[in-house]
């Protein structure tokens, strides 16, 4: 057993800083490289890039990363894992074969973890006596059913444990937890067994303080931002675990960036409920027993982390199309900016309804002035300038399409001074609404395959 191991964040979600995960390879030592790439509406996104391609599904940027990634990760015997596989990972998995091939290289193992894609299984499911209702409002699934463009359950660590156990080098996955993806390889390593659940549980919340990449080292910081260095080259966290389940939180040195106790705090408030019961599918752990202190510059120890038993439910996420939206803008100029704004808005809202167009909803921000905290902002004195965005949603496409041509009209029909329209005009968009769903761990297995080129 190793004495420890370092897990480096490369990732936060799709489209995060491209260079991170080539500084984690080659600005320091680690063991593994993880990369969180997938949020609930991606799902949807990449099934829709699927049918389009059924080569496509996944998350694309990792396959130029891997033609500068794979040399070096070869080299210095690191290990990497992602979700970025979406809900085609042997797609991506073969992509980057593609791009081994090209470099050379062989002998790489890549395991594939499947079977949490459940969107062609939701008819089946539900006759089984799974009603797959909304964990938010009781709605049976069967109200939207027809309209469910992505299903995926949230797997956790094991599957991924028994691809590294197998002699994978990369590990690709569907709709993993973010925090499953820092796990695994502690369990692998350390030969953590079901039943421990204070290391499940320590786990856990290293793999939290990862999944949001430079959140955790002085990105999107809150307390005292203007002292955080060199944000420019910020350096992204890396969890440095040990087999007792301590962890110290650090990156590597001559970045920029802070690591201290209370920019691993903000990220350990970062979208969590009820903060005793952090509920994963490998354990619960309980926030509330997390320990922090310094360990030195831009080092965190994280101890005493106490967990309790895995629940017998999977979450399910799933999206479905909602409707449409369509927003526009326009930028007044000073003088009584705020105010010529406003009077466009009652004068297209004025128009909209004399047209007898019905929405779910209509909503205008003022930049500058309340898009930020809406009923909340208070005048600050005149403004120079303020941007009017107005925005529909509804179910009728046709009424949103006819909303985007009511907004040009106002250029030359309404209040003076305007600019700042561009891009033509606004058309509707999908709505793509959320619907999670729990699904007893009995329903669906994940399959593990690893290949070797």
């Amino acid at each position: 057993m190793k004495e420890r191991i370092r897990i480096a964040s490369g990732q936060g979600f799709w489209g995060d800083l491209l260079t991170a995960p080539l500084d984690q390879v080659t600005k320091g030592e680690i063991d593994y490289l993880v990369m969180d790439y997938l949020a609930e509406v991606t799902m949807s996104i990449l099934q829709k890039q699927r049918a389009k391609n059924p080569a496509l599904g996944y998350a694309r940027d990792l396959v130029p990363l891997m033609e500068q990634l794979l040399p070096l990760l070869v080299k210095k015997n690191i290990r990497v894992i992602t979700n970025g596989g979406g809900v085609n990972p042997l797609a991506c998995r073969d992509a980057i074969f593609a791009v081994a091939r090209t470099l050379g290289i062989s002998g790489l193992s890549i395991g594939v973890v499947l079977g949490d894609d459940i969107l062609g299984r939701l008819g089946d499911l539900r006759g089984g006596g799974m009603p797959l209702k909304n964990m938010e409002t009781g709605e049976d699934l069967g109200a939207v059913i027809d309209r469910v463009m992505s299903a995926n359950v949230y797997f956790g660590a094991a599957p991924i444990v028994e691809a590294l156990g197998r002699g994978a080098a990369i590990v690709i996955t569907g709709r993993t937890t973010d925090t499953g993806l820092t796990l695994a390889p502690m369990v692998h390593e350390f030969g953590w067994k079901a039943g421990d659940w204070n290391r499940f549980a320590a786990g856990t919340v290293a793999g939290h303080i990862l999944e949001c990449g430079g959140q955790a080292s002085g990105g999107n910081f809150s307390a005292d931002w203007r002292a955080v260095p060199d944000l420019a080259h910020i350096g992204f966290p890396i969890a440095e675990a040990s087999p007792d389940g301590s962890v110290a939180i650090t990156k590597h040195r001559g970045t920029g960036g802070l690591v201290s106790v209370q920019t691993v705090k903000e990220q350990l408030l970062y979208e969590i409920g009820n903060p005793a019961e952090y509920i994963t599918p490998d354990c619960i752990a309980d926030f509330t027993t997390i320990q922090l202190s310094p360990d030195g510059p831009d080092r965190v120890l994280v101890r005493g982390v106490k967990g309790r038993p895995a629940t017998d439910s999977y979450k399910v996420s799933m999206s479905y199309l909602d409707g449409y939206t369509a927003a526009g803008t326009l930028t007044y100029a000073w003088p009584d900016a705020l105010e010529k704004g406003r009077a466009a808005d009652e004068i297209l809202r004025r128009r909209m309804q004399d047209l007898g167009l019905r929405f779910e909803e209509i909503r205008t921000e003022f930049l500058g002035y309340n898009s930020c905290h809406g009923p909340l902002a208070v005048p600050q004195g005149e403004v120079n300038e303020v941007v009017v965005r107005i925005g529909v949603r509804g179910k009728d496409r046709g009424a949103v399409e006819r909303f985007g041509k009511e907004i040009a009209p106002l250029i030359l029909t309404g209040p003076p001074s305007v600019t700042g329209f561009a891009g033509g005009r606004p058309k509707p968009s999908e709505v793509i609404a959320y619907w999670p769903a729990l699904l007893p761990k009995s329903a669906v297995q994940p399959e593990v395959v690893v290949k070797t080129i």
